[in-house]
């Protein structure tokens, strides 16, 4: 972190600022693609996995603000990448270094976001910015380095909000593929899973993948028919972006596909398989994004830590035939479901992690005990 008499790395960049709706602005110098860009500014509390967040679909549509003050120590690397293209609309740090640190980084983080141009700013109080983000909510914004405050909170007025933006078909593939992993799956016969990918993290199917699965991707727009035709052992509906009440085809997908194989949904998975279920949806005020959030099973007691990154969630009103599963310790919300008679369940978090704990990982084989017809 810069000080008064610390010359800063970015003084020969040109400046910048963070415009928000509400008339709060932050001036800084210009990082990445110097270009003007708008989207829902959000934080996020983990430490680490930088490049993990850029490239993690559900931040499509958003401004990323890192709490933690020291950005692109340990550079940028294609295996930290968790998808094809970096999702957010801008990133904002305290202080971003030109000088990493590790053995497998390529490219500096500035680097990084200039070459697949975009904005970002640095040396603003990301601090007073999350305090502000945390009391007023989520907020609309804009970083620009060639407007007034008046001009751009004129701009930002004319732009459309972040809900009621469809972003799950801009980041979801447009074809079916096959999953080919870095390395070869473990010997034996492959049980074949369906993502259904409405924002899928590669770690996800990475995880997948080592615990024996020959995994196809298809499109969030696939009928329950065609996914069925596929022959798939279970059925995994994936974490994406944005607003599950603009999801009807994908509620209707899961609705037909439940009773005919097992099924797990994380996070915007989870929130569309809770619409079949009944259950209501709501704006978080700032949203869960981080790696430290704790949960607690209903059924063990046991307390896990959390990696999260979603702005809605469900409520309790379910069919009787389905439990909230899992809470979460800092708010009560709903955190996991499981079906009574069916096999399926579905979570609130990231068991794949990217960045964050492992401490839920054994999800994963609890969903390969599923659908080898062990549990």
């Amino acid at each position: 972190m810069t000080t008064d008499d610390t010359p800063s790395l970015f003084t020969h960049r040109p400046p910048a600022r963070l415009v928000l709706a509400d008339g709060r602005y932050f001036d800084g110098v210009s990082i990445g693609k110097a270009a003007r860009t708008t989207g829902e500014v959000v934080f996020t509390t983990s430490m680490t996995g930088y490049q993990e967040a850029l490239t993690d679909p559900s931040y499509r549509g958003q401004i990323l603000t890192m709490t933690y003050p020291i950005q692109g120590n340990y550079g940028t690397s294609a295996r930290s990448a968790e998808s094809n293209h970096l999702q957010v609309r801008g990133f904002v740090v305290r202080e971003l270094t030109d000088l990493p640190s590790h053995w497998q980084s390529s490219s500096t983080l500035n680097h990084y976001l200039e070459h697949h141009q975009i904005p970002g700013i640095a040396e603003i109080d990301t601090r007073a910015l999350t305090r502000h983000l945390r009391s007023r909510g989520v907020i609309m914004g804009t970083i620009t380095h060639d407007e007034t405050v008046d001009e751009a909170l004129t701009r930002l007025q004319n732009e459309p909000n972040y809900e009621g933006q469809d972003y799950v078909s801009n980041v979801s593939t447009p074809n079916r593929y096959q999953f080919n992993a870095d390395n070869p799956a473990p010997s034996g016969d492959q049980i074949h899973v369906v993502v259904l990918d409405l924002g899928v993290k590669r770690n996800i199917m990475r995880l997948l993948h080592q615990r024996g699965c020959r995994i196809t991707a298809v499109p969030h727009d696939t009928h329950a028919e065609e996914i069925m035709a596929l022959k798939p052992a279970g059925v995994l509906i994936s974490p994406g972006p944005g607003d599950p009440t603009l999801l009807d085809n994908v509620v209707d997908t899961a609705r037909e596909l439940i009773g005919q194989t097992p099924i797990m949904g994380i996070c915007l998975g989870h929130q569309v398989v809770g619409r079949v279920f009944g259950a209501g949806v709501y704006k978080l005020k700032f949203g869960h994004r981080g790696a430290n959030h704790p949960i607690r099973d209903e059924i063990t007691g046991r307390v896990f830590v959390t990696s999260q990154n979603h702005g809605f969630a469900i409520d309790d009103h379910l069919d009787s035939d389905v439990t909230v599963s899992q809470i979460h310790l800092n708010d009560g919300t709903v955190e996991g479901l499981q079906h009574s008679k069916e096999p399926v369940f579905t979570i609130q978090y990231h068991s794949e992690a990217s960045p964050g704990p492992n401490d839920t990982e054994f999800l994963f084989d609890r969903f390969m005990a599923t659908v080898r017809g062990d549990a």
